[in-house]
């Protein structure tokens, strides 16, 4: 439309959205973002960041507990809650300028507000109409709950209310054994709180492949886990669950609910502007594109993956739809334009547990459940030289999946120290689609923990 006031209008600010606006911008396109609070969605404000800072500290704080095994020994350490707290709002008002800052340098209009589609090419801002020829929506999502008794107890919590308490209970449990629920039971145990983790399917993190899940709740022996339980109600003295048909109770001061998240559909004006979406987010093709002709949608509102580094490549991946000839115009002669093609199977995921999670690609269960013949190999850490150097007591473990027939890496999963860190090269690897024998090639630097994924690759050979 000419007379359009934008070139792009996009709903929410968190990862899909800031890092679309900021793509779009420095392409010379008249941008306008959305948000109704704070730059950086869930993300920065109550997920990612937030957890990672009060991990790290944890983790801190259990370090200097246990340094006499390296010659280090730490009279009276002991965590400040409050320090720790200052230190993640800092962080999180660091990295909300960060992205303000990007803004202005890509001369993208920020308004505050609540947004809803008024037709394909309009935005309604409380009252306020803008136009665009295009629109991306990237609301995120919200936290799941469980409509059981009790839930608004005052003891019950969600995982934004537990980056806000201001003291450490003596107990917590957790429902929910994810990636969030287990990412707080690291948080807690490693200062000392009694924690109880209460998952209704038959392992934590549906993920990981079952013997990287075992390894991982073997990270936290003072940690209970009822496996296979179905929450019944909320209560000021803990959590009732059945478990084998037998009605239990987990003891707790406090009750922390993080049973996953949904996305953000309503109140956007999807149906009045025909954009096809159900209970698991808005419909969309590999190029991040609605049934709608204009209309984008991108991160956790899609429901395809919702993690934060997904987010951010589809809401680049639907700019490089959006203007593809003003993408290319950056390559080098010869080269080929950006893909907005989004390749799922090569997203890495990370569960930042101590030791950390991460893995990329197929697992093993999801190999053979697409009647895949696989070579699998696994390899304890502790045949890995810096690993023995930097750890005493803790365990891990790398395991590969590889296509039996082609030779073509097909998945990696791995519990050890930098995993989140080694990820992003095993990702590289599935998407540029090299074989098993083409990664046991390349020079890895010595002594790594990335030597790991090369060393269990030549188990296959």
């Amino acid at each position: 439309m000419a007379d359009a006031d934008f070139d792009l209008a996009i709903v929410g600010a968190g990862p899909a959205g800031h890092v679309a606006a900021e793509r779009a911008g420095r392409l010379g396109k008249r941008v306008l973002v959305v948000e109704r609070s704070h730059l950086g969605g869930v993300c920065l404000n109550q997920g990612c960041i937030p957890t990672k800072t009060l991990l790290a500290s944890a983790k801190l704080f259990a370090h200097a507990q246990h340094g006499q095994f390296f010659g280090v020994t730490v009279e009276g350490a002991r965590y400040d809650l409050a320090k720790a707290m200052a230190w993640k709002t800092r962080t999180v008002e660091t990295l909300r300028k960060g992205i303000a800052f990007q803004f202005r340098k890509a001369a993208v209009e920020l308004v505050q507000g609540t947004a809803r589609l008024a037709g394909p090419h309009t935005v309604e801002v409380d009252g306020r109409v803008y136009g665009a020829e295009r629109i991306l929506l990237a609301t995120g999502s919200s936290a799941a709950v469980l409509p059981v008794p009790g839930a608004d107890a005052p003891n019950v919590m969600g995982s934004t209310e537990a980056l806000e308490i201001t003291s450490l209970p003596k107990s917590i449990a957790i429902v929910g054994g994810g990636y969030i629920g287990m990412e707080f039971a690291t948080y807690f145990a490693r200062l000392g709180v009694k924690v109880a983790v209460i998952e209704m399917l038959p392992e934590i993190v549906p993920l990981l492949d079952a013997d990287v899940a075992v390894l991982l709740r073997r990270s936290l022996p003072d940690a209970e886990f009822h496996l296979g339980s179905r929450v019944l109600a909320y209560g000021a003295d803990g959590v009732r669950f059945t478990k084998d048909g037998k009605e239990q109770v987990a003891p707790a001061e406090r009750v922390l609910v993080a049973v996953g998240r949904r996305p953000i559909v309503e109140g956007l004006g999807l149906e009045a502007a025909g954009v096809a979406f159900d209970r698991k987010g808005v419909k969309v093709d590999d190029r991040m594109r609605t049934n709608v002709p204009g209309i984008w949608a991108a991160g956790d509102i899609t429901g395809r993956s919702m993690l934060a580094h997904a987010a951010s490549r589809m809401g680049e991946g639907a700019v490089a739809d959006m203007f593809p000839s003003a993408v290319g115009e950056g390559a080098a002669p010869g080269a080929a334009a950006p893909t907005a093609r989004m390749r799922w199977h090569a997203i890495p995921w990370v569960v930042y547990t101590d030791p950390e999670v991460a893995g990329v690609g197929l697992s093993e269960a999801q190999a053979k459940e697409q009647g895949r013949a696989v070579k699998v190999a696994r390899l304890d850490l502790r045949a890995n030289g810096r690993f023995i150097a930097e750890n005493d007591g803790v365990r891990g473990m790398c395991k590969v999946v590889v296509d039996a027939a082609s030779d073509l890496l097909l998945g990696v999963q791995m519990i050890g120290p930098y995993a989140s860190e080694i990820v992003p090269g095993a990702a590289a690897m599935i998407e540029a689609e090299l074989r098993a024998r083409d990664v046991r090639e390349i020079v890895f630097p010595h002594p790594t923990v990335s030597e790991i994924v090369r060393d269990a690759l030549w188990e296959l050979a």
